[in-house]
């Protein structure tokens, strides 16, 4: 792919744009908005039949499944060697989950953390490892779903995962800047109609969410798409290193 004579600028040309968690919610929200501006787009999970929907739902679309465990750095790998080689223009980290309430005792909750911490954090940052050396250069876009509660606290290990993907999103701002790739994280408030709470997309404290928002309704994946969309723009090529909140005004920016 040809660079664009614009520094940092976004090639014309179909980007090829790799969404992590991308069947369902918001990385399915994400697939879509990327779809419908002509990118070629890769989506990556842990279920097959997820994945394998978004392609159904643009048949005369360049959609690619590939079904990975991003807890493991040998399935990590086998994302990256799936891709052969192909400059990755846009990353999307949106991968991750809550995990399951700890086992009784010490043990049990160092397991539940771990296993939070690759769910959320370390699985984004092996990923963006592998793919670090083809990511278009300059041009280059790596977004990160963080959550509100890396902003507020709480949330145990979700929250502390959440809150570390926003300091090493930061150190990878600063990586990425001499090559023109830029770094950026979204922190979503509450969001309905994702896999997040349950089959009905609902939070079993939905109105309470709701308000505490300044707008009076819950997020929709779209709103997440629209922000992730933006920060992988060319209108966004000044931006990095930046969290984007999206939460209907739960917690006001400073």
């Amino acid at each position: 792919m040809a660079e664009s004579a614009v520094p940092g600028a976004v090639p014309s040309a179909a980007r090829t744009v790799v969404i992590t968690g991308g069947g369902t919610g918001m990385g399915r929200a994400i697939a879509d908005r990327f779809v419908s501006e002509g990118a070629e787009v890769v989506v990556v999970g842990r279920r097959l039949e997820p994945l394998e929907r978004v392609q159904r739902a643009h048949v005369d679309a360049a959609v690619r499944a590939v079904q990975a465990d991003l807890t493991d750095p040998d399935a990590v790998l086998r994302v990256a060697d799936a891709l052969e080689g192909r400059v990755v223009d846009v990353l999307v980290n949106n991968a991750g989950g809550v995990g399951e309430p700890p086992a009784p005792g010490l043990h049990g909750r160092l397991q539940a953390w771990r296993h939070v911490l690759d769910q959320n954090l370390l699985s984004a940052m092996m990923l963006t490892e592998a793919l670090w050396p083809v990511l278009a250069r300059p041009g280059g876009r790596v977004v990160t779903i963080s959550s509100i509660a890396a902003q507020r606290g709480g949330g145990g290990a979700y929250g502390a995962a959440k809150a570390g993907l926003l300091a090493w999103s930061a150190e990878l701002a600063v990586r990425g800047g001499r090559d023109g790739i830029t770094v950026n994280s979204v922190a979503p408030g509450y969001v309905a109609d994702t896999e997040f709470f349950n089959e009905s997309g609902r939070s079993p404290r939905h109105d309470a969410l709701v308000s505490q928002t300044l707008l009076g309704r819950a997020g929709a994946p779209a709103d997440v798409a629209g922000a992730v969309q933006y920060l992988a723009s060319e209108d966004a090529g000044w931006v990095t290193g930046q969290v984007l909140s999206v939460n209907g005004g739960a917690v006001l920016g400073r």
